[in-house]
């Protein structure tokens, strides 16, 4: 299955909230402070070191690669519960209102039929990406199911629960939930790592054989993604 018909699949199945816009990059919030040339000038170099730290074809044995460049609109989905909003921000375009610049990419498994990754990076200020992990801590906590809306799309998610999974950077927030439509459940997992100011998202879901009425096994954040990812992050943007 080629990547792009595999992440389409994980737009539609979980109701276009992963990558809603899927281009190499996006613009986020500024201080203000700057001049426009001078942020314009930020932006770029910003965005041009994501690109280098985000994952290529190649990067990781068995998985195909792609960087989704269709432009769409930067939508914000829309929780139906307050304390929940952070946990429908993440599976948007970006991981907050608060992001910088974001550059997303998507994996599909050549080995295993409909594992699908969506992997993104972010720059951030600093404090607000510890607030992210701090926000999303606390959605976890507090939401065990709630319904997004985005586009005149509605998703109902349910069965969040935080789950332990083992990653590098400085702190990071793992759970697991099930997104809803037509009576199919499709789970999904969902880590988020902060590496200084830089805040790594990683989104799974398989699409093989969805299982009525009831949802399939869980899946997993691939940990050979996570891992090299991760380390791409350290590398390229750690560097002088």
């Amino acid at each position: 299955m080629r990547v792009k018909a595999t992440w389409r699949a994980v737009l539609v199945t979980a109701s276009a909230l992963f990558l809603t816009t899927a281009c190499g990059a996006s613009g986020g919030g500024s201080d203000g402070k700057a001049s426009a040339p001078a942020r314009k000038s930020s932006s770029a170099a910003a965005r041009t070191a994501l690109q280098r730290a985000a994952l290529e074809q190649g990067d990781v044995p068995g998985y195909q690669v792609s960087a989704d460049t269709t432009a769409q609109g930067r939508s914000r989905p829309q929780a139906d519960r307050r304390p929940c909003q952070p946990l429908a921000d993440v599976m948007g375009d970006q991981p907050n209102p608060q992001a910088r610049e974001t550059v997303n990419r998507g994996l599909g498994s050549q080995r295993k039929l409909g594992l699908a990754v969506a992997a993104s990076l972010s720059t951030y200020a600093r404090p607000d990406a510890e607030k992210l992990i701090r926000d999303l801590r606390a959605a976890v906590a507090a939401c065990t199911g709630f319904k997004v809306e985005l586009g005149g799309t509605s998703s109902t998610y349910g069965r969040v629960t935080a789950r332990p999974y083992r990653i590098g950077g400085d702190e990071s927030v793992s759970w697991s939930a099930s997104s809803t439509q037509v009576n199919v459940e499709t789970p999904v997992h969902i880590v988020v790592v902060r590496q200084g100011a830089t805040i790594v998202r990683f989104m799974t879901i398989n699409l093989g054989a969805p299982v009525q009425g009831r949802a399939q096994e869980l899946v997993e954040v691939p940990r050979d993604v996570a891992d090299k990812q991760l380390e791409k992050v350290r590398r390229v943007l750690s560097a002088p």
